[in-house]
């Protein structure tokens, strides 16, 4: 131990001179949560922005007069269309859906025929797309009025078109409804970590191959176990100070959330916050011995970083399954790393830590990870030093 303890001073003294290592540390760790949340924060923000102009912007709205009136009974404001506007939809310009009437509005509807309405965005235009549903739900409003009022001309009761009454009740908590929209958190603080593990492991090993000072550390009599365990120390504690810069991150860029509704949604906290650290402590140990384990192989750090693209892009790749599965979460999940941590993150944004036997399977997988990786580190430096 006293040997793995001195070959974990000088990794850990090697990485902090290393600039580049600290720019990493700096840009992947501690910028990530002011940035998610500004950009988050923008896009509700905008959002929210285009749903308090109460605007519609609508082409040919001087063939009905009626719908002009309903619309502004509604607080709603008529905005004319340009004449170019499906182009600009197209392109992205214009950020609001249009409503077009078809002349002959007014005298279909006074006749009892349904006269044509067309809602016109484009689903690669995100802004024009969101306010689309909006303005659908504006002319149901006006449909039913109308629909109402001819009932009641024939002396009909509406109540009659309605056989029974539906409510809409959701069953989920306030926390896990603010889930939704902190779902992206636990992924950018995996991906920061194993980015930051990613660069120590691969200069720890084939950068000191390719420099030529990895012959003379394995020239030293000591255990090649005790080099492997120093080297895997460093790598794992630059992994998990970044995991740890990462998520206490998002504490203070909470300040910079711009809108309101965002941040009551928004529940993360320092009992949040230690908790993904702590699920995120044994992935920092397995990644980083597999890393090694890859990188060692490679006789350059250039092609080490080739050898671990796959790993990165699986690591990458895992935790988008919880998004495709309609069944929602399955057992199985627990049993993959990466996956297991962001399935047990997600629990916890939602309010509802997980048990002792949940945490234990992902715990055990990434100890017989790490221990299986540093027994093939250990092996493959001892048969380097014979050979």
């Amino acid at each position: 131990m006293n040997d793995a303890w001195v070959v974990l001073c000088k990794e850990l003294r090697d990485a902090l001179r290393d600039r580049r290592t600290l720019l990493v540390v700096l840009l992947s760790s501690v910028a990530i949560g002011p940035l998610v949340l500004v950009l988050l924060s923008t896009l509700v923000a905008g959002f929210e922005q285009r749903a308090e102009a109460r605007e519609v912007v609508v082409h040919g709205i001087e063939h009905a007069p009626s719908l002009h009136n309903f619309l502004e009974r509604q607080t709603y404001r008529v905005k004319p269309a340009p004449s170019d506007y499906e182009q600009q939809l197209l392109a992205g310009r214009l950020g609001d859906p249009v409503v077009v009437i078809t002349p002959g509005f007014e005298a279909d509807l006074a006749a009892a025929r349904a006269p044509l309405v067309e809602v016109v965005a484009s689903s690669d235009n995100k802004r024009a797309q969101s306010g689309a549903g909006r303005t659908l739900q504006l002319l149901r409003a006006f449909n039913q009025e109308q629909a109402t009022l001819r009932l009641a001309l024939r002396g009909v009761s509406p109540a009659l078109l309605e056989a029974v009454q539906v409510e809409a009740r959701d069953l989920a908590e306030p926390a896990a409804r603010g889930a939704q929209l902190t779902a992206m958190v636990p992924f950018f603080v995996l991906m920061a970590m194993v980015y930051g593990a990613l660069n120590a492991a691969l200069d720890t090993t084939a950068g000191e191959r390719e420099r030529g000072s990895l012959e003379p550390l394995l020239s030293n009599p000591g255990p090649r176990v005790a080099l492997v365990l120093g080297k895997w120390a460093a790598v794992t504690a630059v992994a998990l100070l970044i995991a740890v810069l990462g998520c206490l991150s998002f504490l203070p860029g909470q300040w910079l959330l711009r809108s309101d509704s965002l941040a009551a949604m928004f529940r993360f906290g320092l009992p949040e916050a230690l908790w993904f650290i702590g699920l995120l402590a044994p992935l920092a140990g397995a990644l980083s011995a597999l890393l090694m384990a890859v990188a060692l192989r490679c006789r350059s750090v250039k092609e080490a970083q080739a050898n671990s693209a796959v790993l990165l892009m699986a690591v990458s790749l895992l935790p988008l399954v919880t998004l495709f599965s309609a069944e929602g979460e399955a057992r199985w999940h627990l049993w993959v790393p990466a996956l297991a941590q962001v399935t047990l993150m997600g629990r916890v944004l939602k309010g509802s830590p997980p048990g002792v036997a949940d945490l234990a399977v992902p715990l055990l997988v990434c100890l017989l990870l790490t221990v299986a990786c540093v027994l093939l580190l250990a092996r493959t430096l001892h048969r380097r030093a014979l050979g």
